[in-house]
């Protein structure tokens, strides 16, 4: 490693104190540090400029909570720069290690004692009844589709490959990768996914039926959610949103087009630090062999 990039959201490292300490550690062992600008959006959200990055830099550190890192992952989606996230949130799923963590973790950084995780995105597009097309961002987490404002359950069909699967009524659906399938997709049911696995998950959000189950499909398959038209239906039916930052108003018969993107976010990991590892620790609940971890 002989430049990185810091990306830092300031709302959780207010006076740049944690930022600084990085900054030490790698002028200690000789490393170039350049700490990219964040701009604030209309809707009060941040972006970084993919065009203001070097284009030589070895990595982005990326410092706050894992929508910190999933709003980097879109912004540097075209640039293929491994991330290495530093957890000053809550959870922190995304990250690799927390604030207490970082001296150690920069040395094995520095030292090569890493490797490099490609994690599946999806692709998605909006149509519409008057053939309106609309590409959305790319997903590292998932695609929601789901009620809009105070509307009532809404009605979705689900097809894959152009073979309806189900009609779900409800408050929406999620399309999950396997990076996303320990967020929204687990608190609604849905499955754990390894994040070497090839695959999504299409799980319905609360819906109004008794066997209604999550479906996982192959990265190869082609994901259309369908809004469709029930008995009071308002002008703005549904809301389709990507990893919580971005997100379209959907009407009646619109529908989503969801498949495989052709980038991939590049995740560094620590040797020593699995999946399961953290998924214990995380969110396992400390209970079976030795509790707590």
């Amino acid at each position: 490693m002989r430049k990185i990039c810091i990306i830092t959201n300031q709302e959780k490292d207010e006076d740049f104190e944690v930022t600084r300490q990085i900054q030490k550690l790698l002028c200690q062992s000789s490393v170039e540090c350049f700490l990219a600008e964040r701009f604030q959006t209309g809707d009060g959200g941040y972006y970084t400029k993919a065009s203001e990055i070097p284009k030589d830099v070895d990595c982005v550190v990326v410092l706050g909570g894992d929508g910190t890192l999933l709003q980097a992952a879109h912004d540097l989606a075209f640039l293929g720069i491994p991330i290495f996230g530093i957890n000053l949130g809550t959870l922190g799923f995304l990250a690799e290690t927390e604030r207490s963590g970082i001296q150690k973790a920069v040395s094995l950084l520095l030292g090569g004692e890493y490797e490099i995780e490609k994690r599946m995105m999806l692709s998605a597009g909006r149509y519409g009844r008057e053939s309106q097309k609309e590409i959305l961002p790319d997903a590292l987490n998932d695609l929601v589709i789901t009620r809009s404002g105070f509307s009532r359950l809404i009605a979705v069909s689900v097809y894959i490959n152009g073979e309806l699967v189900n009609n779900y009524r409800g408050d929406g659906v999620i399309i999950s990768t396997p990076t996303g399938s320990t967020g929204y997709n687990l608190s609604a049911g849905g499955p754990i996914l390894s994040p070497s696995a090839n695959m999504m998950a299409v799980t319905p959000i609360c819906p109004h039926s008794l066997n209604a189950r999550s479906i996982v499909v192959s990265d190869q398959d082609t994901i259309c959610v369908r809004v469709e038209t029930s008995k009071k239906t308002q002008v703005e039916e549904a809301i389709a949103t990507v990893d919580g930052n971005y997100s379209v108003n959907l009407k009646a018969e619109d529908q989503i087009v969801i498949s495989r993107s052709e980038h991939t976010t590049k995740l560094i990991r620590l040797n020593g630090r699995s999946f399961f590892s953290v998924l214990r620790m995380k969110i396992g609940g400390g209970y079976g062999n030795g509790g707590v971890v």
